[in-house]
């Protein structure tokens, strides 16, 4: 009998969803929506390093992309649907009303940027995660342990803080403040109270501070006394925290007519893209699993008995049941991966693009075609270019902070720097020391857990970059002298999802037990060039000198 599930995979611009055979993982078919608002830039000040997304985005991206793959599949495999999971991206929290209603889904706030879901990406915060980190230290218990001892502005009350504080009327609108992951199962389920909203026990044990070891939440003395706006919050978020093999409910009336489903639809808690990522990418314990994308998020489980005491320094969070169930989930993570190709390419091809488009010799329409053509030539090329270049002790060097350090030590207030440079650089000889330096952010990662008394025993490679950049891939094999094995599925979030999916209906026992059946397995490997051992280990070294100055001159 025909089983399928529905994977929901919110990214940084798009959302997907997948319809998959639940006996063998098998696509049946997949739609995509970008998010039109955010596309035009709506809502966004990068200058203030504010990121912000309009619910609508979201429920626009939900029903059209569920419908598409619905429509497609044909109505037996509609009539199959036993479950829907959803990933998102974290922590993208929003402020909502007592119902558990975003707050721009109302008519007062429909247009203010403060009510919108604040992005992972956003730093607005950075002078409140400042706070919360120096605040920790009065505490007799460390409050910080389990997410690597420092607090992020990326994180969920840095940035609940930071809109109390900037928006009177958002604060005194605000009942509570809820993470995208946690918010999509709450809508298809039909809530509308808040204090029914269940919780992802990966967005609240690596983001907001919630732990099993002291009862949950942190005391609402640490927060009031933090600051009186936060009075009160604490005791409204989080009653329990649940992993996301878990049912949330099953699809509303409302959303079962939407989408030409049955309300015996069972919906699954809800967790981060790379945690579900990881598991859609089959991750083994001690193999760091990269979800390679706009940035990375770093994904490492390992056996609770066998963490019994470890602590690790600098990293986005260790909590139990995180990624699988039943095992201790570690997360790091590059704050900008390919946000730092997609940077360089924009700098120059924006300039480009303009001279393209005044141009004199050219029409229009063709200035517009050939701009259109150099942008999806740009990194294919450079990386042709820069895979031809010799290897040089003393080529440029670059840090790769463009948006902030998220692993090790989080940090958004340090900035990226380029050194090296002479009248011979070149676009290629840039975009090789771009590459390099992330490269080398992912060793320092894997550099971290190692000396933090974690085994790394190999890489396992997620997402668009790692399966469209040969390149960087071999880079990063070569900079870690470690083999990387790419999974064979383009979309293992939303994999991931479907096989959460899988579980919370009861048509598997076990995550694992969905990951062995459902898994694409690997169609790839990257493998060290034992040569460039010492060049890498020398230019790394210099990486982190590097990155000392830089980080000692933040202020200046």
């Amino acid at each position: 009998m025909l089983n399928t599930v529905i994977g929901v995979d919110y990214g940084t611009d798009s959302v997907r969803s997948v319809l998959v055979d639940a006996a063998d993982g098998r696509e049946l078919a997949s739609a995509i929506f970008a998010y039109p608002r955010w596309a035009a830039g709506r809502y966004c000040d990068p200058a203030k390093s504010q990121f912000r997304q309009h619910p609508l985005d979201y429920v626009e991206g939900l029903e059209t992309t569920i419908r598409e793959c619905l429509r497609k599949a044909g109505p037996e495999a509609a009539k199959a649907v036993k479950a829907i999971s959803v990933d998102t991206t974290g922590s993208t929290p929003v402020a909502v009303d007592k119902t558990g209603t975003p707050l721009s889904l109302l008519p007062a706030f429909k247009e203010n940027p403060h009510a919108m879901f604040v992005l992972w990406k956003d730093h607005s915060s950075v002078a409140e995660a400042a706070e919360i980190n120096e605040h920790a230290k009065k505490f007799n218990t460390d409050y910080l342990q389990f997410v690597g001892g420092i607090y992020s502005s990326e994180w969920y009350w840095a940035k609940l803080l930071h809109i109390l504080r900037t928006d009177n009327s958002v604060r005194d609108a605000c009942y509570g403040w809820v993470e995208h992951c946690d918010w999509v199962p709450f809508l298809l389920t039909g809530g509308s109270d808040f204090s029914q909203l269940k919780r992802s026990i990966c967005s609240a044990g690596h983001k907001a501070l919630w732990a099993a070891d002291y009862g949950g939440m942190p005391p609402e003395d640490f927060f009031s006394s933090l600051d009186p706006l936060l009075k009160g919050y604490p005791g409204k978020q989080f009653a329990e925290a649940l992993p996301a093999d878990h049912a949330a409910g099953r699809l509303s009336p409302e959303w079962a007519e939407k989408l030409g489903l049955s309300t015996e639809v069972v919906v699954g808690i809800g967790a981060f893209d790379a945690h579900m990522g990881a598991v859609g990418g089959q991750i083994e314990p001690y193999y760091v699993s990269k979800v390679m994308g706009t940035s990375t998020c770093d994904m490492l489980v390992a056996p609770m008995e066998d963490m019994s005491g470890v602590l690790v320094k600098g990293i986005c969070g260790q909590v139990p049941g995180s990624i699988v169930p039943g095992m201790l989930g570690m997360e790091a993570g590059q704050s900008a991966f390919g946000d730092t190709y997609a940077w360089f390419r924009k700098m120059i091809m924006d300039f480009t693009g303009s001279l393209l488009r005044s141009s004199s010799v050219i029409d229009e329409a063709t200035a517009k075609k050939l701009e259109a053509e150099l942008n999806e030539r740009f990194i294919a090329t450079l990386a042709m270019q820069a895979s031809a270049l010799p290897l040089g002790e003393n080529d440029e060097l670059a840090v790769d902070w463009l948006n902030g350090r998220r692993t090790p030590d989080a940090d958004q207030a340090v900035k990226g720097s380029i050194t090296g440079l002479n009248l011979g650089t070149d676009a290629a000889r840039l975009f090789k020391a771009l590459v390099e330096a992330t490269c080398f952010g992912a060793r320092a990662i894997v550099e971290r857990f190692r000396a933090e008394g974690v085994p790394v025993k190999g890489l396992i490679g997620l997402g668009g970059v790692a399966r469209k950049s040969p390149y960087i891939m071999q880079t990063m094999s070569n900079v870690m002298q470690m083999p990387i094995r790419i999974h064979r599925s383009a979309q293992t979030c939303a994999a991931g999802a479907a096989m959460f999916a899988a579980t919370a209906a009861g048509l598997y026992p076990t995550v694992q037990a969905a990951m062995e059946k459902m898994g694409q397995g690997f169609d790839l490997e990257y493998l060290p060039d034992t040569a460039l051992a010492g060049y890498y280990d020398r230019r790394y070294a210099r990486y982190l000198a590097q990155g000392l100055f830089t980080d000692s001159n933040k202020k200046a």
